[in-house]
């Protein structure tokens, strides 16, 4: 997840966001697909989940650096 984390930290405030939706609709699609079609990766639900946990953090992370540099 470091090499993760670090690539988050180079992208833009809006490239972030984006992600976050894109990550949060592929959750709602991969549990929609779990309950009709189980796949071998039982655990693809709860990495997708870390990533966004991980992605949610970097993104409030650049908010508040941006708040402090804009005083």
């Amino acid at each position: 997840m470091k090499k993760l984390t670090k690539e988050y930290f180079n992208q833009t405030i809006k490239d972030l966001e984006k992600q976050v939706q894109i990550l949060r609709e592929e959750i709602a699609n991969t549990k929609l697909n779990e309950k009709v079609n189980p796949s071998k990766d039982s655990n693809i639900l709860i990495k997708k989940r870390h990533q966004l946990a991980v992605l949610l953090t970097v993104l409030a992370q650049k908010k508040e650096l941006e708040k402090i540099k804009e005083k």
